[in-house]
């Protein structure tokens, strides 16, 4: 019996042994015009492997870059793009720095806290009260996400003064969204999203 695990071990195995297979015959013929040819005819197969990708914009560069790598860079065609060595795809990637920003309560998020601090540079009048209020509003619905439990408005207007700086000092009740009504709304949710993942 011929076991795979017998086999050459494949490259890219989403592609299969057969198109690995016409690789490595691409890498025996002798005229070079034949093999960009058949090169040409592999392309196009390894392409309607993947109809639902073709739409991207570098998909051919892929293409042709597999190739390539399954011909592990030692095949003599005419690439209609420049492909990277070998060396190149083997170098580890930059390593992507680590946020530090630091974030006061985490329950509310750094987005929250941006917010505040733009809302701060307002102008007095309509239109900072009525973003104070959206923001008040989805603090609570944060906290009450974070920790499903009632909280003191009080809280909310102190954690906005804080946030601001105190450039924004709450002195009367806001109308935020009943506590009760944030939490069935949210049960409701999480079981409307278990009945769609069945």
């Amino acid at each position: 019996m011929d076991y795979n695990t017998t086999r050459k071990r494949l490259v890219l195995p989403e592609y299969g042994r057969n198109i690995h297979k016409m690789v490595d015959y691409i890498k025996a013929i002798e005229d070079r015009d034949d093999r960009n040819r058949m090169a040409k005819a592999v392309i196009a197969i390894m392409g309607n492997m993947n109809p639902h990708l073709r739409d991207i914009n570098d998909f051919k560069y892929k293409l042709w870059h597999h190739l390539a790598i399954m011909a592990d860079y030692d095949i003599d065609i005419a690439f209609p793009f420049e492909i990277p060595k070998p060396k190149d795809r083997l170098e580890k990637p930059n390593k992507v720095p680590y946020c530090k920003n630091k974030i006061t309560y985490k329950h509310y998020g750094k987005t929250l806290e941006t917010l505040i601090q733009k809302a701060a540079e307002f102008e007095d009048g309509k239109e900072k009260d009525m973003l104070i209020e959206v923001i008040a509003n989805h603090m609570k619905k944060s906290y009450l996400l974070w920790k499903q439990e009632s909280i003191n408005h009080k809280v909310i207007y102190d954690n906005i003064k804080e946030l601001s700086k105190g450039k924004i000092i709450i002195d009367k009740e806001l109308n935020l969204a009943d506590t009760k009504d944030i939490l069935n709304r949210t049960r409701k949710n999480k079981r409307t999203n278990k009945k769609g993942k069945r």
